[in-house]
């Protein structure tokens, strides 16, 4: 939910991962299984609080990720009509990002960057931000790699940090991406425990989980559960 990643692999495949920051307040997530929507089968990790999710993969080869934020940091004004987790989620019921902006009520919805992954027909890679006043949608190259952290837990300076630890990353990544880049979000700056990818905040608020979502050309997609609280490990498979 607070920081992830985007790999492209091949022409339409690609490694998302993500790193959720909470509270250990918060109860803890249920690992993902397949739900069946009425828009088709979506596998994630359900948020017991909310029922709603952070990461999502869908059998239309369509793969979600969610932030808290915009682009600034904004004060929580609770409560709110729905919830960011289940707006995730009604994003299935849209054939398109374009769609979906232009028809989904944002209004009452705190604010976040919501990012689309297609690949039924053009790959493509979207990033939609509702800043509680306006939604933005920016296309991104899908064809590159990227990071992003979400705007209320990191300031511009370290989010500028944490995109020059990505870009050394990927001088050095090897033949095996999909174990660089969990070793990427599980280690890499932890010598500042409050700002690391696996942050920890006086232990009141830490990284609870990484999840990642690895597709191939042929339309696989397999979503690879890592727990960091129960110490637990698990993969779901979509073909």
């Amino acid at each position: 939910m607070c920081t992830v990643t985007f790999l492209p692999q091949g022409k339409r495949g690609f490694i998302l991962t993500s790193n959720r920051d909470e509270k250990l307040t918060r109860p803890l997530a249920e690992p993902p299984r397949r739900y069946c929507l009425d828009t088709g089968v979506v596998v994630f990790p359900k948020d017991p609080q909310a029922n709603g999710t952070w990461i999502a993969m869908g059998s239309k080869n369509l793969s979600l990720c969610l932030l808290n934020g915009a682009f600034t940091s904004h004060v929580s004004r609770p409560p709110y009509r729905r919830s960011r987790g289940l707006v995730l989620l009604d994003f299935f019921a849209y054939e398109s990002a374009t769609a979906f902006i232009s028809e989904y009520d944002f209004k009452g919805i705190e604010p976040f960057t919501l990012l689309v992954l297609q690949t039924t027909d053009n790959f493509s890679l979207v990033e939609i931000r509702w800043d509680g006043t306006t939604i933005h949608l920016l296309p991104k190259d899908a064809t590159k790699a990227h990071i992003w952290s979400s705007a209320t837990l990191y300031t511009a300076p370290v989010r500028l940090l944490r995109e020059q630890w990505f870009a050394r990353f990927l001088v050095t990544i090897s033949q095996q991406p999909e174990i660089d880049i969990l070793n990427f979000h599980r280690f890499t700056g932890g010598d500042d425990s409050r700002n690391a990818l696996c942050m920890n905040r006086d232990n009141e608020l830490q990284t609870v989980s990484i999840t990642s979502i690895r597709a191939n050309d042929r339309g696989e997609q397999v979503m690879t559960y890592q727990d960091l609280v129960r110490e637990t490990k698990q993969s779901y498979r979509i073909f």
